[in-house]
């Protein structure tokens, strides 16, 4: 259910930062207030691929061959399980493979605004396959085949072909499903011990086999028909979820997915960031930002409380609760936005704010229904999962110091603000203090970040001198180094990666 999700999702990578990219897109989005304006996705091009042309180390031509790996890779971000298109649709499309180049140095959004209708048309029809689908039970007594490898399967040829896809495939996973919790109703009526499947609600554990097998004996097991109806009418509300995630996206998402098949055309590490993305990216970098601390999801039409941060605001005054739906926001004294129907994205914007101001959430609290409305300050939130953490470990009689290290992280806007550099230099001294005699540093999964942090991270461990040599274009090869003589540690280092 995450196909969309997946393509959204942006590893941490160079961002091109040029002052005049930034004032032409603020002074523009200012008098162009239409969400989504063409004039202003033409712009947005232009500036781009100017950018990286000027700006990459090893600019790639931008002829017939750009165009042919440009429209491969948006056209599998855009259905990369082929559950929209068809094989017209493709057919259509692929008088663009090569006109691609000449569109952009044209300024010509005619492919983008043909594949980005074509889709919006396709998922429309499609929300009805699934309600359909899952309305009957599935006959499970015959024998049927379905490729999973979507790369090497066609689109469909027609509708009624590709809804009998949907079918097969809605089929084959609530199939797994309902193994899952026939598997697991059976392991728990002979007392073995087995995974939960999802979906089904946690409970404490039993404590003995006397209990467990009382428990079993006074359980009525359901049957083969009850679970099969809670698999569909799970697989439906997964499927609302994800036509609910769809919904959220409009056209400057999809552009995005465009325009990132074009940047990452340069390289995979080159990567167009749309003023959402990038607030989000700037966040995780410096683990941090102001607002109540509180993670949201979206049910259906409704905004809902995930998680508290802890420490955070929201957290402190305990209030505000896990299941809570948020209903209106207001800011300070303002008459208060009804956000029912609303973006995620838009009512994140709406509760975030600057330090020390008050915003007023209506909710419809998870306990008992009643609606309250809460006033929390807003401060600080600081995102422990992004900083340095230390353990220690005890081995053959010898104390060793674990470092993990999530990513590279800092706060471009604030210098003098926390970093991973500074954070490592802290947790070393603490190992120090407890007697360590080694010291593993974990970069696994290490999402990267900032290439400053890491030469100040390397100078943690070296008296001085030159960690790594940057060339950028037209520019000659830069050397930066660790340029004072402190060492932080000096004894037995250990650098775990995944490789």
């Amino acid at each position: 259910m995450n196909t969309f999700s997946n393509f959204m999702k942006r590893n941490y990578k160079i961002i091109l930062v040029v002052v005049a990219l930034s004032a032409s897109l603020f002074a523009f989005t200012v008098h162009s207030k239409k969400l989504g304006d063409p004039e202003k996705d033409k712009l947005l091009l232009e500036l781009l691929t100017f950018v990286i042309e000027k700006g990459h180390y090893e600019p790639k031509a931008i002829d017939d061959t750009f165009s042919k790996g440009v429209y491969k890779d948006y056209l599998a971000a855009l259905d990369p399980s082929k559950r929209f298109f068809l094989q017209s649709d493709i057919e259509e499309f692929s008088k663009y493979e090569t006109l691609i180049d000449d569109e952009i140095k044209a300024k010509d959004l005619t492919f983008f605004d043909l594949t980005y209708n074509r889709l919006m048309q396709r998922i429309e029809e499609s929300k009805k396959y699934y309600k359909d689908i899952l309305d009957k039970p599935f006959d499970y007594s015959t024998e049927e085949n379905f490729n999973t490898d979507y790369e090497k399967q066609p689109f469909a040829a027609s509708l009624q072909e590709l809804k009998e896809r949907w079918r097969k495939q809605i089929k084959l996973s609530t199939l797994s499903s309902l193994t899952d919790k026939l598997k697991f109703q059976e392991d728990k009526k002979n007392g073995v011990k087995s995974e939960k499947p999802e979906g089904l609600e946690k409970k404490a554990p039993l404590k003995s086999k006397d209990l467990l097998d009382k428990k079993a004996a006074n359980e009525t097991p359901k049957t083969f028909e009850q679970l099969e109806k809670e698999v569909r009418e799970s697989s439906i509300k997964q499927l609302d979820d994800y036509y609910s995630f769809i919904k959220d996206l409009d056209r400057e998402d999809y552009f995005s997915v465009f325009a990132n098949s074009i940047a990452e055309r340069f390289d995979p590490h080159t990567s167009y960031l749309a003023a959402t993305e990038k607030e989000k990216f700037d966040v995780s970098m410096s683990g941090k930002f102001f607002g109540i601390g509180a993670r949201l999801q979206k049910k259906n039409d409704y905004t809902e409380i995930s998680e508290l941060i802890s420490g955070g605001p929201a957290w402190r005054e305990k209030e505000l609760e896990p299941g809570d739906i948020i209903l209106k926001v207001g800011q300070g004294d303002q008459e208060p936005i009804d956000i029912v129907g609303m973006k995620l994205d838009e009512v994140v914007k709406k509760i975030k704010g600057p330090k020390d101001t008050e915003v007023r959430l209506t909710v419809k609290k998870a306990t008992d229904g009643t609606t309250k409305i809460i006033k929390i300050v807003r401060d600080e939130v600081e995102i422990e999962e992004t900083y340095a953490k230390s353990s220690t470990v005890l081995k053959d009689g010898k104390l060793y110091g674990v470092i993990y290290l999530p990513k590279f992280y800092i706060d471009f806007e604030n210098k003098d603000s926390r970093d991973a550099a500074k954070d490592i230099a802290q947790e070393i001294d603490r190992l120090k203090k407890q007697g360590v005699q080694g010291i593993a540093l974990d970069l696994r999964d290490n999402g990267g970040g900032s290439l400053r942090t890491v030469v100040d991270i390397a100078g943690l461990f070296i008296d001085q001198g030159p960690v790594v040599q940057v060339k950028s274009a037209g520019k000659s090869k830069e050397v930066l180094s660790d340029t004072d003589n402190k060492i932080q540690w000096d004894g037995p280092l250990v650098i775990m990666i995944n490789n």
